[in-house]
């Protein structure tokens, strides 16, 4: 095992401004490395990623995320396990798969992608990033809530400061401590509506959450606060970076946005593959049960492990050609992409597969089916090269393009 001083520091600016160089070298030389400043053991390689997160010998908790999200969510499904793990998550699933997903959110989805693009589409220009990505999840999971919209700015700024905190590895403490207000803040907001959704029931998620019940089980209005919290920063933050990246992954290579514009089958493959080569999250942690052996030597039990996503999804061992982004290649699944089964690990696997993968699909789809309906011709801005920003989540921080006004 080796220390993390013969490859660029994962707190290094080097390595902020493009990990992917340092993840090659960790894979190739350190698989395993021990990381003083966040006390945790660092893996990269895909196949030892892959089994942390299916953990099929029950290795792996997700005793970090108690010091890791609780302080700003309170205490949240990722947290929990076995048979009180499953309960809370046959509460919460239903609502972003089959027929719910499709008959009462695929139109709150539809509608929220055309509003923001109606703003833009008569102007020739706009920033992705700015104008679309960061606002449409949010909107979607607000609506979806039956929240207020109104409060866009309110949501946006507290997924930020929770997206901070889950990802502040350096121990800022201004940010631990606009995380933990946070928590404070989203409470003070959301318990009052919870409680008067109980009494008034409507037809909004929240009010299916809060009705919801498996085996006697309902969840409490601090389990349902924190799964709302938990879904606008996990919602927010991951489908904001995943739409600016499909959209400048495909700008980039110009042949592969024709395919997708031509054939729009084609962008879930797009989106499978941006999840691969660009991932929005690109570490997630783990904390070993046991005394595990990987590549690289051994994981003492108790161990805080950070898996590095970003890393893994580009393996040479797994992938041909794993740093260029091709959605025709053959060794990714797109049917099985948005799956437990999956072959890219940017949702993680197994138990604590993320819930809301479809929904991220469906608003991939939708929206970038609309925007290239609305912008046939679109462009990036002339000489502007996206530069991805982020080390625990990573994503293009501006996405500049042009096209012809929409003439009606």
């Amino acid at each position: 095992m080796s220390t993390a001083e013969q490859v660029p520091d994962i707190l290094s600016p080097e390595f902020a401004a493009d990990p992917y160089p340092a993840y090659a070298a960790m894979r190739e030389k350190q698989p395993l490395i021990w990381h003083e400043a966040t006390k945790s053991y660092i893996i990269s390689r895909y196949d030892d990623v892959e089994r942390v997160f299916k953990d099929k010998k029950s290795e792996f908790t997700t005793a970090n995320y108690d010091w890791q999200l609780e302080p700003v969510h309170g205490k949240t499904i990722l947290q929990l396990s076995g048979r009180e793990h499953a309960v809370r998550r046959a509460l919460v699933a239903p609502a972003f798969r089959g027929s719910d997903l499709q008959e009462k959110f695929l139109p709150v989805i539809e509608r929220n992608s055309l509003a923001l693009i109606d703003t833009f589409r008569r102007s020739g220009s706009a920033d992705i990033v700015s104008d679309y990505a960061t606002r449409f999840p949010v909107n979607v999971i607000a609506d979806m809530l039956g929240l207020d919209k109104a409060d866009h700015a309110r949501f946006h700024g507290w997924y930020t400061a929770v997206i901070a905190f889950l990802g502040n590895l350096s121990g800022d403490p201004e940010v631990a401590a606009a995380g933990e207000r946070t928590r404070r803040e989203f409470a003070e907001y959301m318990i009052p509506i919870i409680r008067d959704r109980r009494d008034h029931q409507g037809d909004d998620l929240l009010s299916t959450l809060c009705a919801a019940e498996v085996d006697g089980v309902r969840m409490s209005d601090e389990d349902i606060k924190a799964f709302c919290s938990l879904l606008l920063a996990a919602g927010g933050e991951t489908t904001d970076k995943a739409i600016a990246s499909i959209l400048a992954n495909l700008l980039l290579h110009p042949e592969q946005l024709a395919a997708v514009r031509e054939d729009r089958s084609l962008i879930s493959a797009a989106f499978a593959e941006t999840l691969r080569y660009t991932p929005p999250v690109h570490m997630i942690m783990r904390q070993s049960a046991t005394e595990v052996e990987v590549s690289g030597g051994t994981i003492p039990q108790g161990a805080t492990v950070t898996c590095l996503i970003g890393a893994a999804n580009r393996d040479e061992r797994r992938y041909g050609h794993p740093d260029r982004f091709d959605i025709f290649r053959d060794d990714l699944s797109t049917t099985s992409a948005f799956s437990a089964a999956a072959d890219h690990l940017a949702f993680a696997l197994g138990r604590h597969f993320c819930v809301g993968a479809l929904l991220a699909k469906a608003e991939v789809e939708i929206g970038l089916n609309q925007l290239l309906d609305a912008m046939p011709d679109l462009r990036l801005a002339d000489g502007y090269d996206p530069v991805e920003q982020g080390v625990f989540t990573r994503g293009p921080q501006s996405l500049p393009v042009r096209f012809t006004p929409a003439a009606d």
